[in-house]
């Protein structure tokens, strides 16, 4: 796992904006409960994945664990806001993901989309990872360091899970030139995102 000071995190071709993490600081109500929701919508997207290929045995068994450890992610960021007197906000549009799903081509075919699926869920716990990575490194509060830390490892550990389940069902060739069809295509949008503190995305 790569969460080193270097530029990117896990092959990410752009870093977040330093700013982000400044204007995070002031903005830990807003980013906590962003955080929450992240967490349940990505135990409800893995929901689907299954849902969807419940005839792939290797889906069922290595994605069914990450649903519950993604709800007691959701679970654990509910108990932070109550341990600090906060409460969780409202669920707000995650403009990152939105551009994201506008890359996959229409017209897909069941093979495709499957792979796009397992792809893009790669590329969001990637840029997850980098995120609470900056969090890490740039908060002043060692509760808050050790808490952003945590869920760094985890989306890293998701991140590699994504991309293995890719191969198990995809030629390596076909996974490489797609995996980079998406990295650069989050890279192409990046730069024209807000810079938000209160947004994890």
């Amino acid at each position: 796992m790569n969460v080193s000071k270097d530029k990117t995190t896990l092959g990410l071709q752009l870093p977040t904006d330093p700013r982000w993490a400044n204007l995070a600081k002031f903005s830990l109500q807003d980013i906590l409960t962003d955080h929450a929701f992240c967490e349940q919508k990505a135990a409800s997207t893995i929901i689907s994945i299954i849902q969807m290929h419940s005839d792939k045995e290797e889906i069922v068994e290595a994605l069914s664990p990450v649903v519950s450890e993604e709800w007691g992610h959701f679970r654990m960021v509910l108990s932070k806001l109550k341990e600090r007197g906060l409460k969780l906000g409202i669920q707000r549009p995650d403009e990152y993901v939105k551009k994201l799903m506008k890359g996959k081509p229409k017209g897909q075919g069941r093979d495709q989309l499957f792979l796009d699926q397992l792809l893009i869920c790669a590329l969001i716990e990637a840029r997850s990872c980098e995120r609470f990575k900056q969090l890490w490194q740039n908060l002043n509060d060692a509760d808050l360091q050790d808490f952003y830390y945590t869920f760094m490892v985890a989306e890293a550990q998701h991140y590699k899970l994504f991309l293995k389940l890719a191969r198990t069902y995809f030629k390596e060739e076909i996974v490489k030139e797609r995996w980079q069809y998406w990295l650069d295509y989050e890279a192409s949008f990046i730069p024209h995102l807000e810079v938000r503190g209160d947004r994890m995305h």
